[in-house]
């Protein structure tokens, strides 16, 4: 029996999200954090030591003309995600760049139509998607197994240190609620009930312009609505709850992160519990490992098709809130 190839990591941009990622790579089977770059070498060669990478590089050019890199997880800020995403396909390397994409849909247009014309693989990680928990209330919900969704509450909202210097606030590289973590209640609405026909959005904002809580209200065909929000002023749930005819999905607090799904019906509650052991990053690495062996060039998950939605809904949201980068 053939050995699976073992696919050799890169990472460009080492903050606290590439962190977690590099932990869990580690336990993904054949594969290995092989270099990581940085614009500070000393920074390099610090996150390099703790998990093991073989080469610690000063800037991300070095790292995508290493012939040994099979693929790389972009974890910079998301002002450039597009520039570095193109940087990595124009060196053929299989590109995972953590969500959101990019700052429109134009960014993820070009993103897409270079990883097309380079035949390299291109995904948005949004890991939410891999976890075995979202998995599950997923499936229920596909199948109808408690019947069709009427309605749908999901919110994400925390408390930070309020530092406009950080990546979370500042304008300059996407900050705000809205790009950060709005987008996992809409990922919640997109992935269960598809587009809507209808946005309306509000938001409050912070001196320097970016969002500090954004609500959304997502109106289908069918009536059903998806109420959503995000918001760095308060500590929220952060739940995901799907009303159905005939019970409730709650994936439990944080409800993007490794959690647990409670179902009431017919008068009963059960919790399930996933038993996880990681940060959650090893599903979607995973993942993408599989499509790199098989040679695939899209995830049938993560679809290019989905992440042009989502980034359409983000743009509908920041267009009539009147968020400008």
């Amino acid at each position: 029996m053939q050995h699976p190839k073992t696919i050799h990591w890169g990472i460009i941009g080492l903050g606290k999200i590439a962190h977690k990622f590099a932990q869990d790579l580690s336990h993904v089977p054949n594969c290995k954090l092989y270099a990581v770059a940085s614009r500070d070498q000393l920074k390099a060669n610090r996150f390099s030591k703790s998990y093991g990478a073989q080469i610690a590089y000063s800037n991300y050019e070095a790292l995508v003309e290493d012939q040994n890199v099979d693929a790389v997880y972009i974890a910079t800020p998301h002002a450039f995600h597009n520039e570095h995403s193109i940087l990595c396909l124009n060196h053929k390397k299989a590109v995972l760049c953590e969500k959101p994409f990019a700052m429109s849909l134009s960014e993820v247009d070009e993103m897409i139509a270079t990883a097309k014309a380079n035949n390299v693989l291109l995904m948005e990680a949004l890991w939410t998607y891999y976890l075995p928990h979202y998995q599950f209330a997923l499936n229920h919900l596909q199948q109808a197994t408690y019947g069709q969704i009427k309605k749908i509450e999901a919110d994400f909202g925390f408390q930070p240190e309020i530092d406009m210097t950080s990546r979370v606030f500042k304008k300059s590289l996407g900050g705000g609620s809205l790009l950060d973590i709005g987008i996992y209640p809409l990922f919640a609405a997109l992935s269960t009930l598809g587009e809507p026909v209808q946005i309306e959005s509000k938001a409050t904002f912070f001196e320097n312009g970016v969002d500090s809580s954004t609500l959304m209200l997502l109106s289908y065909a069918n009536g059903v609505e998806a109420h959503l929000k995000s918001t760095l002023v308060e500590q929220t749930p952060s739940e995901a709850i799907f009303y159905c005819d005939n019970g409730i999905i709650k994936i439990n607090s944080r409800f993007h992160e490794p959690s647990s799904v409670t179902v009431i019906s017919e008068g009963n509650e059960d919790t399930y519990e996933f038993d996880y052991t990681t940060n959650g990053y090893n599903y979607e690495a995973d993942h993408f490992n599989e499509l790199i062996r098989q040679n695939k060039k899209e995830s049938d998950i993560m679809t290019f098709d989905f992440s042009k939605k989502l980034i359409t809904m983000l743009d509908t949201v920041r267009q009539q809130i009147g968020l400008t980068y």
